[in-house]
């Protein structure tokens, strides 16, 4: 299995319509692990591990969100610093704003 994980910040309209209770089902639905949340910025934050293929296809998701959102950046890499450091939950869950 080629797992991989992957670090996701999104910006744009993002906030206030469901972007982070909407990648939480997306995720679970295929399987990844990780976390989503808002940041003091406005933009979303989100980790997601898993097998590579899945990972790919939240990224496809992320890209679009939810009816309503608008996405004008997404920027995709690999988990550094304190963020890497973190353990993984067993699911995907939304967590409070950074």
């Amino acid at each position: 299995m080629n797992t991989v994980t992957r670090h996701l910040l999104i910006r744009g309209l993002v906030q206030g319509v469901g972007y982070r209770w909407s990648m939480v089902q997306a995720a679970r639905r295929i399987g990844l692990r990780g976390w989503v949340r808002n940041r003091r910025d406005g933009s979303v934050e989100a980790l997601a591990a898993g097998e590579a293929s899945a990972v790919e296809e939240l990224i496809r998701w992320a890209r679009r969100g939810p009816q309503g959102a608008r996405v004008d950046a997404l920027d995709v890499g690999e988990p550094a610093g304190a963020i890497a450091a973190q353990a993984l939950p067993d699911g995907f869950e939304q967590r409070d704003t950074a």
